[in-house]
């Protein structure tokens, strides 16, 4: 999980790389770092000021692919959980503060069996 590390400018740089270099200024001017990337899907990127409907389409499906998280689906059952472990982990992971710096993905499955 070396992208938690990356910084606003390790994302544009991964955003360039993956064919978007028209969207640098759009991550880094609202900081996006690897952390937060777990936020970065359809519903919010629009916000980052991406509004073309297919690049929305290829950069959540990228950002989920570089997360190894995958898709919600829609016709799951409402008694399934929203999130896989790793989903969860992460959105723990993209807040700030000393707990979620020092949360590792072994901590928080043990801590999840408890």
């Amino acid at each position: 999980m070396e992208f938690l590390r990356w910084s606003g400018e390790d994302v544009a740089l991964w955003i360039e790389s993956i064919g978007f270099p028209q969207y640098k200024a759009c991550f880094t001017q609202n900081y996006i770092t690897g952390r937060k990337l777990i936020h970065v899907n359809c519903f919010n990127l629009p916000r980052l000021g991406i509004t073309d409907f297919q690049h929305m389409k290829l950069i959540s499906a990228q950002v989920r692919e570089l997360l190894g998280v995958s898709e919600p689906l829609w016709n799951r059952s409402v008694a399934d959980p929203l999130h896989d472990d790793r989903t969860v982990f992460l959105q723990m992971k993209s807040s700030s503060g000393q707990q979620a710096d020092s949360l590792t993905y072994e901590q928080f499955l043990m801590n999840k069996s408890e």
